[in-house]
């Protein structure tokens, strides 16, 4: 069994085979799939969804690149969507210094915020992090103590990781692995202890070898997971079974017989 934990179901860019594209990943044996809000319409997009298919389910939340321009009362709102059981995360949230679409100020305060949300309701936090280590790292030691927290789509450094795994933290590794430039980023997910490990897609972004360049959907999360168990030495079995594990534990997923 596989678990895509970061997808967006809810794109418009699956919007006409929809359905299809979720069969296609049950026959993938993708058994479940997490569909991510970066904004509230696409929070509400994904709560809609989850409401038509069977152990798909949502997160709420801001993303970096929407934090200047998120409304006032966003948190109530935010709040008001997580309250259903299939929400399983606040996020991604986070920073991104890459890019900057928001100011930093603006994006540091509407991740505290949303650290402090997720704290309230119990829900593990979904994180979106880039160019922005050590200040990530700061507001997450100093706001998100006794969080479930992942750092989605990973592609930190070394010493990043390093600390993410001292804090206990999930990682959670994309199609960015089978790249043929990800050798530092594959050697992280070797090293990750097997409890902290987590396979997403990102869905429709990001897809993996040998579909670099199309748009990603979540039965590709098995070219994750054979890339990454073949840099750890075992078998793309016993790494789908640990990884789902580990998201079933760390978004106290209940999921429905298939």
């Amino acid at each position: 069994m596989l678990i895509d934990t970061h997808c967006h179901l809810h794109d418009e860019k699956f919007a006409n085979e929809r359905p299809e594209i979720i069969n296609r990943a049950h026959e993938a044996d993708v058994q479940a799939m997490i569909s991510i809000g970066c904004d509230l319409a696409t929070s509400e997009a994904a709560y809609s969804l989850t409401k038509e298919f069977p152990n798909i389910f949502y997160s709420a939340g801001i993303h970096p690149h929407e934090a200047a321009t998120a409304p006032q009362d966003y948190l109530e709102k935010l709040a008001l969507l997580a309250t259903d059981k299939k929400c399983v995360a606040i996020g991604e949230c986070g920073l991104d210094y890459y890019y900057n679409h928001s100011d930093k100020e603006s994006q540091q305060r509407v991740f505290a915020e949303q650290i402090e949300l997720a704290k309230k309701l119990k829900k593990a936090l979904v994180v979106h992090v880039r160019d922005a280590w050590d200040d990530c790292l700061a507001l997450l030691q100093e706001n998100g103590q006794g969080l479930t927290i992942i750092i989605h789509c990973f592609s930190g450094p070394q010493d990043f990781a390093q600390e993410c795994w001292k804090r206990g933290f999930y990682l959670s590794f994309s199609g960015i692995v089978t790249f043929k430039n990800a050798a530092e980023l594959l050697e992280i997910a070797k090293n990750t202890p097997m409890d902290q490990l987590l396979l997403e897609t990102d869905a429709p972004y990001l897809a993996p070898v040998p579909f670099r360049g199309k748009r990603n959907e979540p039965a590709w999360v098995q070219h994750v997971a054979a890339k990454i168990a073949e840099a750890r030495g075992i078998n793309i079995e016993e790494l789908s079974q640990r990884t789902s594990t580990n998201a079933q534990k760390c978004f106290a997923l209940q999921l429905s017989p298939s």
